[in-house]
């Protein structure tokens, strides 16, 4: 089984950009320690700050892989070309959120993605990674 996780916007700055919200923790140590909790998946992981490179790396491996965990970060609000690129690949994608968006500001209480992804795991930090893993493990079997 191959799993791609694709995060946008400021992902790269976890564990240092607000930890009261975000944590402390940096993605790039949770997603050895997801490798190593998952030996028999094929994971990997890619960020970008740049909307039509998110696009493009959807395009790239949504046809190849089982299944994608998206952080699209600010960009969930605002961005139909991601909506597009998700509706266009074969790949379930699962949307994933660090903190619970539901309980700060209203802008981010509305995703232009979630229509189009099989689900959304928000609000438990890094963590939100490893239950969309585990979603994806109980859909593909």
């Amino acid at each position: 089984m191959k799993i791609h996780i694709v995060n946008g916007p400021n992902i790269n700055l976890i564990g240092r950009r607000e930890p009261g919200i975000y944590g402390s923790r940096d993605f790039d140590d949770y997603f050895l320690e997801l490798q190593s909790r998952y030996p028999r998946i094929e994971m990997a992981a890619w960020q970008s700050n740049v909307e039509g490179e998110i696009i493009s790396r959807i395009q790239e491996v949504g046809f190849d892989c089982d299944g994608i965990i998206i952080n699209a970060g600010a960009y969930t609000h605002t961005s139909i070309g991601i909506q597009d690129a998700i509706r266009a690949v074969t790949a379930p994608v699962v949307e994933v959120h660090l903190s619970n968006v539901m309980q700060r500001e209203d802008y981010r209480h509305v995703s232009m993605i979630s229509p189009v992804c099989v689900g959304t795991v928000f609000g438990f930090g890094l963590d939100s990674y490893r239950l969309a893993v585990e979603a994806l493990i109980e859909r593909l079997g």
